[in-house]
């Protein structure tokens, strides 16, 4: 009988990140609190966020409006990687990261989870910026789906390719 797989990965869905963004930018210039305060957030680059205000507390509660706005949209909040804001010239930056992909440290790490906390026969392989899960047992791969959504890593993971 051939092996079940399936794959693990850490993508972002950029459309539903672009949409949180647009929507955030929106409330941003509505809100009564943040009148007059040159707060904006647009992208910076392909995987990067741009928070602007007059003050931290401002660009801070734009940051919190944005977040808001991703777990709205049925992202984690663990493909952000904030930074403190920044004073550059009269304005306040903070620039938000995108994580996508899964790098060679925690891919190690998962799969040394899988194979210590795992059911026997489970192989992890580390394929990229993916992990391969194999096993001959259908049930033993839902019972590692099932212990890594138990797990708080740090980066968002998403299972697909089930075969």
């Amino acid at each position: 009988m051939a092996d079940s797989s399936f794959d693990i990965v850490s993508k972002i869905d950029r459309q539903e990140v672009d949409n949180a963004l647009n929507q955030a930018d929106k409330e941003i210039g509505h809100r009564f609190d943040f009148k007059g305060t040159g707060a904006s957030i647009s992208w910076s680059g392909q995987n990067n966020i741009e928070i602007k205000a007059n003050s931290e507390e401002r660009a801070t509660a734009a940051l919190d409006v944005f977040k808001e706005k991703v777990i709205k949209r049925g992202l984690s909040l663990k493909v952000l990687d904030a930074d403190e804001p920044k004073l550059s010239g009269k304005e306040y930056r903070l620039l938000v990261g995108l994580k996508e992909g899964i790098d060679q440290e925690n891919a190690k790490k998962i799969s040394k989870l899988v194979r210590d906390e795992g059911p026997k026969g489970i192989k992890a392989q580390i394929q990229g910026e993916e992990l391969r899960v194999s096993s001959k047992k259908k049930d033993d791969l839902q019972d590692v789906i099932n212990l890594l959504k138990g797990k708080d890593l740090d980066i968002a993971l998403q299972f697909v390719n089930y075969r």
